[in-house]
């Protein structure tokens, strides 16, 4: 999903009553005292302690030597997909992002990576004669909020929709592989025709092109995480060897699978054990809707799986340490953005710049690194055999 983009949504008012509306004001208000009284020291009454994760997402993406490949990097957004490929041993030639706290985020953790941002870091008018036929592999992740089903999924027609610019980069580039990253509804009838017309068509020209879903959980990932990828090859003796990646985890309750054990939220995130555990619902990107939201809460059913699970996903704070000096009225765990990087699959080292809710929509928006990782892994063998 790369970058987000900071476009302006317009939304109908709400037809609510008066009552409902006195309602959410007294919320409000309750709200703003509980975190005046939070910011005093005095709601944290017992000796609660900053949770210890027991996720270590470095572990799932060991580091390889160099394989004699490089990589550049369209809408990097947080760098989920540059730290995997990183990871995985390909070279980093360039990252490209329109937000400039996406760049700081990069320039933090990689200050010797080229990391274009801003007007720089725009894909849509970027200038890549510089890298033609000089990179093995350009990923990415266009926009998906043209295609997903939190969205209005008008496609094309989405003033957002930035597959024409990643397809007019791999273009100029001739890179001998591609990768790009998008959500499961653009794999969905409705944007069947535009898939063929606008993906397929201009790229199949100069490579063989295979899609496919892949779930973060099947790769270590405590999150459920549905994503699509579409990955290109120059060289017809590539694509006939590509295989793609294969999953390392199982489910929690899979006891006899010969596969790795994906952990649950809580006790990924080092919570008490309370008899109930799942993998976290999708993360929502906080550089979506309309305010600048510090909620991670996706729909009404992750709503329910969060309740669960006893994780309160509204009011994510900048540090544990804040997060539990402002506990939830009804007792729920309240996370950080440390903690929402690790249900991401970010490592704990990796630092995100900016406000919180930009730092929700950097972890959001990004591929999970491990995810990327298996995907790195898998285009390497292949250009490598």
């Amino acid at each position: 999903m790369g970058e987000g983009l900071p476009f302006a949504i317009t939304l109908m008012p709400y037809d609510i009553s008066d009552e409902k509306r006195d309602w959410y004001r007294e919320v409000s208000a309750r709200s703003r005292s509980r975190k005046a009284a939070a910011r005093r020291g005095e709601l944290c009454l017992s000796r609660a302690e900053v949770n210890r994760p027991a996720f270590r997402p470095e572990a799932l993406m060991p580091e390889r030597k160099r394989r004699g490949l490089c990589s550049l990097s369209l809408f990097s957004g947080g760098g989920g997909l540059d730290l995997g490929f990183e990871r995985a041993g390909l070279q980093h030639v360039a990252s490209f992002d329109l937000l400039d706290v996406c760049g700081e985020t990069l320039k933090a953790n990689r200050p010797d990576w080229k990391v274009l941002s801003g007007s720089d870091g725009d894909v849509s008018t970027a200038d890549f004669g510089e890298f033609a036929g000089a990179v093995d592999v350009v990923h990415g992740g266009p926009p998906c909020q043209p295609f997903s089903v939190a969205g209005k999924q008008i496609g094309g027609e989405d003033s957002r929709d930035m597959w024409p610019s990643f397809i007019r980069a791999i273009q100029a580039i001739r890179p001998a592989a591609f990768v790009a990253e998008n959500v499961p509804g653009l794999l969905g009838r409705r944007f069947d025709r535009y898939v063929k017309e606008t993906i397929i068509k201009p790229l199949s020209r100069s490579y063989a092109i295979d899609a496919f879903r892949l779930s973060a959980t099947a790769f270590g990932v405590p999150q459920e995480r549905q994503r699509v990828f579409f990955v290109g090859f120059r060289s017809s003796a590539a694509a006939g060897r590509y295989i793609a990646p294969r999953a390392t985890h199982g489910h929690q309750n899979e006891l006899f699978s010969v596969k790795g054990r994906a952990l649950g939220a809580r006790e990924a995130l080092g919570l008490e054990d309370t008899g109930f555990d799942c993998f976290a619902p999708t993360l929502r990107s906080g550089f979506t809707g309309p305010r600048k939201t510090t909620s991670i809460l996706n729909s009404k059913a992750s709503q329910a799986v969060w309740r669960q699970l006893r994780i309160w996903p509204n009011g994510v704070q900048e540090s544990r340490e804040a997060a539990v000096r402002f506990p939830p009225e009804n007792g729920h765990f309240r996370l950080s953005v440390q903690d929402c990087g690790l249900l991401q699959g970010f490592p704990e080292d990796w630092r995100f710049k900016g406000a919180v809710y930009q730092v929700i929509g950097q972890i959001g928006n990004s591929v999970s690194p491990p995810v990327g990782y298996a995907i790195a892994n898998s285009i390497a063998d292949a250009l490598s055999a």
